[in-house]
């Protein structure tokens, strides 16, 4: 059997960071048996649906690289198919036209509450021998209904949850196509995993209530029912349901926040899954290791400093060209320009080591480009006259000096030997007179970087 595997969100909105990770393990798993991933977009919801958000799933598997083999399909091009099997399903008797109107449900639910039972649609149209129907009331259009079995139960041995049973007389006959003749979605969905042969099918715990439904619609088709594994929620770092409120939920705001998305891609595995200890992992020790027997069937809670921690990593790791194409694209937005000197690649070696995010590593690079007046307090602070005089004596010694790390920091000894201070009464003014902060790495680092032309003008800008 060729392991088939799909993610299929709705475009009612942005990729969030749980519909990403289960788009992860799906993908993950048909990597891990060799198997087929396909994406496919379930816009059956015309009025939230929106081509804004069709593009936003679509950029953020792309940023995240999850990428499909087949598709992505749209279920509005399907809508024929959907027809067609849902005649099928009237010719055979395992779906029925019901005349039932929205306002008569409601009262009849209504009444049902107030009894203490269960509200719930109760079959009146449903055809069954000896029963006669009522008539059909003239001028309405008939939704179609499912014909659920009353009897017996429905069950899986789900992947993640284990056995889940739940009683047929505990599902009512769910309509499958309204009334203007389009399909619902827990018939779209079922239509589609036959048609493009999904073995498994991994998703949100919050789907757990369709899958009874779903299965007993696959079994009246005939069809081979798939695998289920359903993945707990995601909660934020207070506990609670992960939602806007906590911040960036949408996958492309972690890439406007300046994380990697390599870093949010290991840090999503390990949210509700392990291997052990291992804390990181590259993309294919992941899909090596991957599998649904250790997904945790209890929520996971996101946890942003260890998401921080992670992406600080990656950071360390990555290439300083690419590195400088994220400086360099992230001070844009800031209407900086970054041009090749000081080398932003260098820039970024500089700092890479002491930030978290690649917006942090921006904010640090951004003295680089734009020339910093000291803050008031900071002048008063550091440039007393023993440091300005020092600071005179090292911009003369500068002027001539090899541009060279060794040989600049060889400078700074000569002015402090000359002046008598200690390094720290002398590089500390150096920074805010450079950079307009007084904490840096280090300045012979930074002299080299910044040039000697930028450094002779801002410290004659500050003397």
């Amino acid at each position: 059997m060729t392991v088939r595997t799909r993610f299929a969100p709705s475009p009612t909105g942005y990729l969030h960071i749980g519909g990403a990770r289960t788009a992860l393990f799906s993908w993950a798993y048909a990597r891990r048996h060799g198997g087929t991933f396909i994406l496919r977009i379930e816009d059956t919801d015309i009025e939230r649906s929106t081509p804004e958000a069709v593009q936003a799933i679509i950029d953020g598997m792309q940023w995240l690289d999850l990428a499909h083999d087949e598709g992505p399909f749209y279920q509005m091009q399907r809508m024929y198919r959907y027809k067609e099997v849902i005649e099928q399903m009237l010719a055979a008797g395992s779906a029925y036209h019901c005349y039932m109107s929205p306002e008569e449900l409601d009262h009849i639910r209504e009444a049902q509450r107030a009894r203490g039972e269960k509200p719930r649609y109760d079959g009146r149209w449903r055809p069954e021998s000896g029963k006669a129907l009522p008539t059909p009331p003239s001028g309405v259009q008939p939704v179609v209904r499912f014909k659920n079995p009353q009897q017996g139960a429905v069950a899986w041995d789900d992947l993640v949850k284990g056995r889940i049973e739940f009683a047929n007389d505990e599902l009512d006959d769910f309509i499958i196509a309204r009334a203007d003749g389009t399909p619902t979605y827990n018939f779209c969905v079922v239509v589609d995993d036959w048609d493009m042969r999904i073995t498994h099918v991994i998703r949100g715990d919050d789907h757990v209530n369709n899958t009874p439904r779903q299965i007993n619609v696959l079994k009246a088709l005939g069809a081979e029912v798939p695998e289920y594994a359903h993945v707990s929620m995601i909660l934020g770092d207070d506990g609670q349901k992960l939602s806007k409120r906590h911040g960036a939920v949408s996958v492309m705001q972690y890439d406007e926040d300046g994380y990697l998305p390599e870093a949010v891609i290991n840090y999503l595995a390990r949210l509700g899954w392990s291997h052990g200890d291992e804390e990181v992992f590259s993309r294919e020790q992941f899909v090596q290791w991957f599998d649904l027997a250790h997904i945790t069937p209890s929520a996971a809670q996101f946890n942003t400093e260890k998401l921080n921690w992670l992406n600080a990593h990656y950071i360390k790791a990555a290439d300083d060209g690419r590195l400088a194409g994220e400086i360099r694209k992230r001070l844009a937005a800031q209407d900086v320009t970054v041009g090749d000197h000081p080398d932003p690649a260098q820039v970024a070696a500089l700092y890479k080591e002491r930030v978290a995010t690649l917006n942090e590593l921006a904010d640090a690079a951004h003295p680089f480009y734009v020339a910093t007046h000291p803050a008031a307090e900071l002048r008063a602070q550091h440039f007393t006259e023993p440091a300005l005089a020092a600071l005179r004596e090292l911009r003369g010694r500068l002027a001539a000096a090899e541009w060279q790390r060794a040989a600049l920091s060889q400078v700074l000894k000569d002015t402090l030997a000359a002046t008598g201070l200690k390094m720290p009464q002398v590089a500390i003014p150096l920074r805010v007179a450079l950079l307009g902060q007084p904490q840096s790495p280090a300045i012979d680092a930074v002299l080299e970087v910044l040039g000697r032309e930028d450094v002779l003008g801002r410290l004659d800008a500050v003397l």
